[in-house]
């Protein structure tokens, strides 16, 4: 089974999915082995790993990159945070020829516009495309993707621009008629009232995703009552990483020796299994008692 088909099984079998935010492999396969239902490459994370702004600094083919060292690594699906698209029409095709050829399960486009700004930036300005030129850009993914069920997600930035939820449901429905397979609503306010409301008042029939990093008090149970399909924790394990890396290495500047680290650190055993070092051993004791058999040793 295909890693889009999975997370369309998964998304009619369960009543909510948790989606992971990754920025490499490693995140991802711990994101795997902790059983999230999928794992969402953020632009955000990723742009963060190369210590550069969210500001669609890094290119289409940077995203591909890590995407690709992730479906490789793991086996639940994937979900690209692709930004505004990387460019017109012509650009989300490609890009989405590109995602689905490595394995990528679905990717997500926002009706901002290039360059975005990150939409939780402190006094940032947020200004969208039109809808017309957004219905476009569904358009042109919805032709170039091969399997039916590859996922387009279309990510209105109305509520975070501040255009009014008139706007955000005007603009849901046209990009629902348009052929996307699911809409994310993003907000930026300390409570879910906003997206809450959205999702009473939207007659909709795709699915809800909703990403609850300035209001993370929301319960799992909430979102189910109100509709929602997936959450995406996008960006827990970039921010638990940061803090986790930067007391330790406060800690070994100042510490006459290892032992004097306060920070919970992973063993390397840990480290062994998640790069699964003995499961090479194994295949190479099979080669060996092969290439006996064979007369070679």
């Amino acid at each position: 089974m295909e890693n889009s088909d999975l997370l369309h099984e998964l998304l009619h079998k369960k009543d909510i999915l948790k989606v992971g935010g990754a920025f490499d492999a490693m995140s991802a396969k711990l994101i795997e082995i902790n059983n999230f239902d999928a794992i969402w490459t953020g632009s955000f994370a990723i742009s963060a790993t190369h210590a550069l702004p969210d500001a669609s600094i890094l290119t289409m083919t940077d995203f591909l990159n890590v995407s690709s060292s992730i479906t490789d690594s793991c086996k639940i699906p994937v979900i690209a945070d692709c930004d505004t698209g990387f460019g017109g029409p012509s650009n989300v095709s490609h890009t989405v020829k590109k995602f689905e050829s490595i394995g990528v399960a679905a990717i997500c486009i926002e009706d901002k516009t290039f360059p975005k700004q990150n939409s939780l930036l402190k006094n940032g300005t947020h200004q969208l495309i039109s809808e017309k030129d957004f219905v476009a850009k569904i358009m042109a993914a919805k032709e170039a993707k091969v399997n039916k069920n590859f996922m387009i997600i279309a990510r209105t930035e109305a509520l975070i621009a501040e255009t009014g939820m008139d706007d955000a449901l005007a603009r849901a429905n046209a990009y629902e008629s348009a052929g996307a397979d699911a809409i994310l609503i993003h907000s930026k306010k300390s409570t879910p009232d906003e997206i809450f409301e959205f999702s009473k008042l939207w007659n909709g029939n795709i699915p809800l995703v909703v990403v609850p990093t300035t209001y993370p008090s929301v319960s799992i149970d909430d979102l189910i009552k109100n509709n929602f399909k997936m959450i995406i924790y996008a960006n827990q394990t970039l921010r638990a990483s940061y803090t986790a890396m930067n007391n330790v290495l406060k800690q070994l500047d100042t510490s006459k020796r290892i032992t004097d680290i306060k920070q919970e650190i992973s063993s390397m055993e840990d480290i062994f299994s998640l790069q699964e070092m003995y499961e090479i051993k194994n295949q190479e004791k099979i080669i060996d008692e092969n290439l006996k058999k064979m007369g070679y040793i």
